[in-house]
């Protein structure tokens, strides 16, 4: 029998379909499974990873790589299960996503949003992908979010901590599990005032694009809340190598604090070329000069060595939490990889799951009712302690840490203590600060 499309089932009203003998049909989760992109029809279903795999932030795309390589194995029964005995969702059984084993397809995004874009539609088009994690590039993540949006294929970011993610920039057929820039200053800011005073002159200097602006924007509301004082900051480009002539300016700005709102290989190169400057051995205006991350992984503690001692930052999570599921994610991945799972490689995995659980609480692949499964859920097991998926932005809201890079490590991976936390309810905020529109949740074919 013919397909039975939107268009037909207009046609033809109630009467008609009665009179095919389907009716029954219309009403089964599944009955409108052939009516958008990517339906898996087969014995397997088709994530699309897309990560930063060259350029500024390929170390962050990396783990994400092994991150989600992964999920797909404890969604699929093997390995140890990793997260799935302790998510208080207990949907996922390990045999696949409503009884079809997950595949997957990996691109590199080259930490541009073109090229992300570009290979995100490949995975879509070319190997049938039903839905889209990645990028640690901000950038990336809004170009590949919308097209996900366009394409009616759900988007399930990776690492992006612009506020514009899902701010003005936010798409219904989008979800963010790490936190933003915002929250950053929400939770360093108090702790900077602590450690520094309320008396201090800061100088930025800052990736120039969404990320970076926006982090910007939130580090320096939060510091001058404190009192201090900004002076102009200065935009650097992704993937610049030698920040030299973007530090020699800081040394007689009058400048006593140096904010660094650089990530990945840029985050690492600059902090460790202000530290060959003398900086963290300078005083200005009668205090020790100061250097601040305001968002930090340990990839990036371990690229900076001892540059990185006693630099404050913020993180989404850090591999040495005591709570059940962190103990189990650790051990899950450090037993396949040799090594501790970053931020980038946590929150991947996590909303690899985070879909996949999706899904088979909606008992469909069927694109809106995945995004309804989603919207609104609250979860715990994984990692961050009680969490929500707000349904009005599509934002994660879960504690935030603040980390600190540790004087004295005691391995080549203990290199940042977590010395506060600022509660979820302290992080949350009105959606309407940053506008946007999530836009219609309509099924598309591709």
């Amino acid at each position: 029998m013919a397909l039975l499309t939107r268009r037909r089932l207009l046609q033809t009203g109630m009467a008609g379909i009665i009179g095919t003998g389907i009716a029954p049909m219309m009403f089964t989760k599944g009955a409108w499974a052939q009516e958008f992109c990517n339906n898996p029809t087969g014995d397997t279903v088709t994530f699309g990873f897309n990560m930063p795999l060259t350029g500024a932030y390929a170390d962050e795309g990396a783990d994400q790589q092994r991150a989600l390589t992964l999920a797909v194995e404890h969604l699929n029964g093997e390995g140890d299960g990793g997260l799935l005995p302790t998510f208080s969702s207990k949907s996922l059984t390990g045999k696949g996503v409503l009884g079809k084993k997950v595949a997957y397809v990996t691109g590199d995004d080259q930490t541009k949003a073109d090229a992300g874009r570009d290979s995100a539609r490949r995975m879509i088009e070319r190997d049938g992908a039903i839905m889209i994690c990645g990028a640690s590039s901000s950038a990336v993540a809004i170009a590949e979010q919308a097209l996900c949006q366009e394409m009616g294929v759900i988007y399930m970011a990776g690492l992006t901590h612009s506020n514009d993610t899902t701010g003005k920039d936010k798409k219904r057929y989008g979800f963010r599990h790490f936190f933003n820039a915002y929250q950053s200053g929400i939770a360093l800011g108090p702790v900077l005032g602590e450690a520094y005073g309320k008396d201090r002159v800061a100088y930025h200097l800052t990736a120039d694009y969404t990320w970076g602006w926006t982090q910007e924007e939130s580090m320096k509301n939060a510091t001058e809340a404190l009192g201090w004082k900004t002076i102009a900051p200065v935009r650097t480009p992704v993937g610049a190598g030698d920040f030299s002539q973007y530090l020699t300016p800081v040394l007689n700005s009058g400048a006593d604090v140096l904010i660094l709102n650089h990530y990945g290989f840029d985050g690492v190169n600059s902090l460790t070329q202000a530290v060959q400057f003398g900086m963290k051995d300078k005083t200005v205006n009668g205090k020790k000069f100061e250097i601040v991350l305001p968002l930090v992984s340990d990839l990036m503690a371990k690229g900076a060595g001892e540059a990185m001692k006693g630099v404050y930052g913020t993180s989404n999570w850090d591999w040495q939490l005591k709570d059940a599921a962190s103990a189990a994610f650790t051990k899950s991945f450090g037993a396949k990889y040799g090594q501790p799972p970053s931020q980038i490689a946590h929150t991947s995995y996590v909303q690899a799951l985070l879909y996949a659980d999706a899904c088979e609480r909606a008992g469909t692949f069927y694109p809106p009712e995945v995004i309804k499964a989603l919207e609104g859920f609250e979860f715990d097991g994984m990692g961050n302690g009680p969490t929500l998926y707000r349904d009005t932005d599509h934002q994660c809201f879960k504690d935030v840490l603040v980390v600190q890079g540790k004087e004295a490590p005691a391995n080549q991976y203990d290199l940042l203590d977590v010395v506060a936390t600022a509660s979820k309810d302290s992080v949350t905020y009105d959606p309407a600060i940053f506008g946007g529109e999530l836009g219609p949740d309509t099924a598309a074919m591709c």
